[in-house]
């Protein structure tokens, strides 16, 4: 079913996502300053090809342990992401979730746009997983 879900999402939109997270990531990279932003962009662009079977985690909870990302610098980064751009990139995978849900047969879809929205609002300090 994973299988199927994810290539029904990267056929019908998951591909252009994660392609524009990894333009994201790589125009963020090459300012140099963007590069906490890059790894997290590229993580992101991951996720959004194939979302299924994959769940977003805290890094220190999953490791176990703090590191640059998970403390306060992590939290100056995501404020500094969230108002240049995390929000709307959140406002776009909403919308986008309110019109698949609204279609009924693309509710699994839609929950996957809210954890992409989820994720673009803060992004640092985050890491994609296998489910178990």
């Amino acid at each position: 079913m994973r299988l199927l879900l994810n290539l029904l999402w990267f056929i019908f939109g998951g591909f252009i996502c994660g392609c524009l997270w990894l333009l994201g990531g790589f125009f963020l990279a090459i300012t140099i300053v963007g590069l906490p932003w890059a790894l997290s962009a590229w993580r992101i662009a991951g996720f959004a090809f194939w979302p299924f079977g994959k769940e977003i985690v805290d890094r220190d909870n999953h490791t176990g342990r703090s590191d640059i990302g998970t403390g306060a610098i992590g939290l100056f980064l995501n404020i500094i992401w969230f108002v240049f751009a995390g929000w709307y990139i959140a406002l776009a995978h909403l919308i986008a979730a309110i019109g698949e849900a609204i279609t009924i047969i693309g509710l699994p879809f839609a929950f996957k746009d809210l954890q992409l929205a989820q994720l673009a609002l803060a992004p640092v300090g985050k890491m994609v997983v296998e489910k178990r």
